[in-house]
C-alpha cells in the first residue's frame, strides 16, 4: 500500500501551525506547499515579521500572507484562505487547525507552545528537544488524557532510531547496540593530513596510521584517533539530548554517562559497537551511542543516520548478506542496519499526518522519564554566573551534559540540562560538580517547571 492510499481516511489536508520558522521549521514549511495532504498557513516566530519572512521564503505569494497582531484578523485572513504571519501562538490557538509544529529549540518558550497547544486541543509534533529531554513524558500523557497526541518528528533523529529499533525488535533481532552519527563528518586527506569537520581544520594529522582496524586492539585505536583528533570536539550536548529522548522511549541505555562517541569509518560501526567479548567496546547488550564519521573526501557519509547493530544468530543468512555488501563485524557476531540520512522538515509530514489522522504517537506507548540529560560544570563557575544557552547547538558555555537515572527534582537533585538554561547560580560549583537544583535561582511560575513538577508527580508519585 502507498502511502497515498495508506493517508486516504484523512478527507481533508491536515492544517499546521508552525512556531520557530528557522533551521527546521522552515525546511519544513517548504515542504508543506508539496505535500498533498498537509497545509502550513500560520507561521510564528519572535516577531509577525520574522515569520512572514519564513513564509515567503516557502515560496507563498507575499500578497497572500497577512501580519497579524490581533486575534480578529488572524480570524479573518483564515476564513480568508491566506496566509498567517503573527508572533504569539496565543493569538491563533483558537483557529480550527490540527497540529502545532514547534520547532523554536528554546525550551522555556516551547513549554509555553506545548501548554497553549494541549489547552487548545490541538496535537503537538515536537522537534524541540530540548524542551522534550525535561518533560517529553508528562507532556505526551498530559495531551492524551485531552485525547491528543503528541509526538517526536521525522527527520529528526530520535523518530528515525525509535522506528529503526522498534522494527529490529518487531523483526526478533537482537539489538547489540543502536545509535546514529554525529550531525558533522570528520574528512581526512591521507595524501596531506588535512582533516576538516564542521568548519575547523587542522594540517599534518596523524591519523594514516590508524586509519583501518585490521587485527588491532579496539581501544587501543580509537584511543589513538582520539589523541590525533585532540583539537577537536569531541563530545556534543545535543546527541546526548537527543539520545536520551530515545532511551526514554525504547529502554536502550547509554553503556557510560557520557557516551563513548568514537571516530569511526563506517563499515567499523558493528565491530566498535559490540560486547568486549566479541572485540568491541561496550560491557553488554541494547546500548545507546554516537559515532563520529571518519572518511576521506571521495568517500560517502553517514548523513547524520541512525543505525542499529545486531546479533548474527543466523550466521549463514547473515554469510550470504556480506556477501551482498551489509555491513558485518569482524568477528562475523553482529552486523549494522542503517538509515542513512536525517532530512529534517523534508520528511516530518509523515509523523504529522500519523498523529492527525491516525492518533499515532512517534514515541509509542511506553514513553517515560528513565533519564534525564543533567548539568555538569567543566569549570569553576562562581555565584551569579548566567547559564545562557546560546550558539547553533545551544549549549551552555563552562557547562556539560551526562545522563543520569531519572527521578524528581528535590533540592539536591541533579538539574536536568535544559531546565539550568538561561538560569543564574545561587551557589558556586566547582569544575566536575553537578549542578544540582539547590544551585539554581529559578522563576518558580515557568510553563516548563509546572510541566516538569507535573510530570514528576504522575511518574514519581511526589510533587518536586
Amino acid at each position: 500500500m502507498n502511502y497515498h492510499d495508506f493517508y486516504a481516511k484523512a478527507g481533508r489536508p491536515v492544517e499546521t501551525c508552525v512556531v520557530g520558522t528557522g533551521g527546521f521549521g522552515q525546511s519544513f514549511l517548504g515542504q508543506a506547499q508539496r505535500v498533498p495532504l498537509l497545509n502550513a498557513r500560520i507561521a510564528v516566530d519572535l516577531t509577525a515579521e520574522s515569520a512572514a519572512s519564513g513564509l515567503k521564503a516557502a515560496g507563498i505569494d507575499p500578497r497572500r500572507i497577512h501580519i497579524c497582531e490581533a486575534a480578529h484578523a488572524a480570524r479573518a485572513a483564515w476564513e480568508r484562505g491566506d496566509y498567517i504571519a503573527t508572533k504569539d501562538l496565543a493569538l491563533v490557538s483558537d483557529l480550527p487547525f490540527d497540529v502545532v509544529v514547534e520547532a523554536t529549540g528554546q525550551p522555556r518558550a516551547a513549554a509555553r507552545h506545548a501548554l497553549l497547544s494541549v489547552e487548545s486541543e490541538k496535537h503537538l509534533a515536537l522537534v524541540t528537544k530540548e524542551l522534550d529531554s525535561v518533560v517529553g513524558p508528562g507532556l505526551k500523557a498530559l495531551a492524551a488524557e485531552r485525547g491528543r497526541v503528541v509526538t517526536t518528528v521525522d527527520g529528526d533523529q530520535p523518530s528515525l532510531l525509535i522506528g529503526l529499533a522498534t522494527w529490529a525488535e518487531i523483526m526478533g533481532f537482537h539489538i547489540v547496540a543502536a545509535g546514529k552519527s554525529s550531525e558533522y563528518d570528520f574528512v581526512f586527506d591521507p595524501s596531506s593530513g588535512h582533516l576538516a569537520s564542521n568548519e575547523r581544520s587542522a594540517e599534518n594529522v596523524d591519523l594514516n596510521a590508524h586509519w583501518t582496524l585490521g587485527g588491532r586492539d579496539i581501544e587501543e585505536i580509537l584511543a589513538a584517533r582520539h589523541q590525533a583528533i585532540a583539537g577537536f570536539p569531541q563530545r556534543a550536548v545535543p546527541d546526548l539530548c537527543e539520545l536520551m529522548v530515545v532511551a526514554n522511549a525504547t529502554g536502550l541505555r547509554p553503556d557510560r554517562f557520557d557516551l563513548h562517541a568514537p571516530l569511526a569509518r563506517i563499515g567499523e560501526v558493528p565491530t566498535i559497537f559490540s560486547r568486549r567479548d566479541d572485540g568491541g567496546i561496550l560491557a553488554g547488550d541494547g546500548r545507546l551511542d554516537v559515532f563520529h564519521c571518519l572518511r576521506k573526501p571521495d568517500e560517502i557519509s553517514f548523513a547524520g543516520g541512525v543505525f542499529v547493530v545486531v546479533r548474527c544468530d543466523d550466521a549463514k543468512s547473515w554469510d550470504m548478506l556480506a556477501q551482498k555488501g551489509h555491513v558485518v563485524s569482524r568477528t562475523g557476531a553482529n552486523a549494522m542496519v542503517f538509515l542513512p540520512r536525517h532530512l529534517l522538515g523534508l520528511e516530518a509530514a509523515s509523523s504529522i499526518l500519523d498523529a492527525a489522522i491516525h492518533g499515532m504517537s512517534g514515541y509509542g506507548s511506553d514513553y517515560q522519564p528513565r533519564y534525564d540529560l543533567i548539568a555538569v560544570a567543566t569549570e569553576d563557575l562562581p555565584a551569579g554566573t548566567e547559564l545562557a544557552m546560546g550558539g547553533h547547538h545551544h549549549t551552555i558555555s563552562g557547562v556539560t551534559a551526562e545522563f543520569r537515572p531519572a527521578g524528581p527534582l528535590a533540592a539536591s537533585a541533579p538539574a536536568p540540562f535544559y531546565l539550568a538554561a538561561d538560569c543564574r547560580l545561587a551557589n558556586p560549583v566547582s569544575k566536575g560538580q553537578e549542578i544540582r537544583m539547590s544551585d539554581l535561582e529559578w522563576p518558580e511560575a515557568s510553563p516548563l517547571m509546572r510541566l516538569r513538577r507535573e510530570q514528576d508527580a504522575r511518574f514519581f508519585g511526589q510533587r518536586s
